[in-house]
């Protein structure tokens, strides 16, 4: 069987990857894909980061389009082939007139988590503005809620499922920058990534709305590399590209910005 105890050494999320670690063996000893829940990204990171070292297993992340954040995880044996098509999801469009009365993203995903189901089986929630929002969700829940939810906020919904291949996704804008550093140092490197000052990015660090690589770090002085993804709580992500080093020890950085 797989090191369980080795696998959950220093995870944050020890409950769900122990789950995870069930799953695969389950995965081994029968020979069949078996999938996860839905996943946000800082426990599918330590899941993928974990598991990676095995050799009997593989793993497939598919959250319905290529920039999903919360995603599925599909399990197999390493000899068995693991396809997109295997990770089972479903799209609900949820469609009303929100134009007096504008609902967000919470507000939707608080009118699902009210039908009494939990957030394990939602993915991604796309709101399209003044005419609703579509979600994506494990399969077995789609009935239930196009019966049950028929109301966001003080807005009627009718709630129907629709092809995957329907959904709005809007692709991230991409912002190239350059900058140069003194250091590699997360608040330095972010700060001018994301156009603010570095005080304020500081602060951000600390209070804990900033991530790298999906892993929560709240050191301003915390140092970053090339192939690093920082993400901001509320202000989109950016990947830190190509570094060189100039002749006066000072980080030339590549920066991708995500909107």
């Amino acid at each position: 069987m797989l090191p369980r105890e080795d696998l959950l050494k220093g995870v944050e999320n020890r409950e769900i990857v122990a789950r995870v670690i069930d799953q695969a063996e389950q995965a081994i000893k029968t020979w069949e894909v078996v999938l996860t829940d839905f996943l946000s990204p800082p426990v599918l990171a330590e899941i993928q980061q974990q598991f990676a070292r095995l050799t009997q297993i593989h793993l497939l992340a598919w959250g319905g389009y290529p920039q999903a954040e919360r995603q599925r995880l599909a399990i197999a044996r390493e000899e068995l082939p693991l396809e997109q098509s295997q990770v089972a999801l479903a799209a609900l469009d949820m469609a009303g007139n929100f134009l007096f009365d504008p609902a967000t993203h919470r507000d939707f995903l608080g009118a699902m988590l009210a039908t009494g189901l939990v957030r394990e089986k939602m993915g991604d929630i796309i709101v399209l503005g003044e005419r609703g929002a579509q979600a994506i969700v494990v399969p077995d829940i789609v009935e239930f809620l196009e019966t049950q939810l028929t109301q966001v906020r003080s807005v009627p919904v009718k709630t129907q499922r629709i092809e995957l291949s329907e959904l709005k996704v809007r692709e991230p804008k991409k912002k190239e920058l350059n900058t140069t550093e003194a250091s590699m140092r997360l608040d330095a490197i972010a700060s001018a990534g994301f156009g603010t000052s570095r005080s304020k990015m500081a602060e951000l660090i600390s209070s804990g709305d900033v991530r790298v690589n999906w892993k929560e770090v709240s050191q301003p002085s915390y140092i970053v590399k090339s192939g690093d993804l920082i993400a901001i709580r509320g202000k989109g992500r950016l990947i830190v590209g190509e570094v060189a080093v100039t002749k006066k020890d000072r980080y030339r950085v590549q920066l991708t910005r995500l909107i």
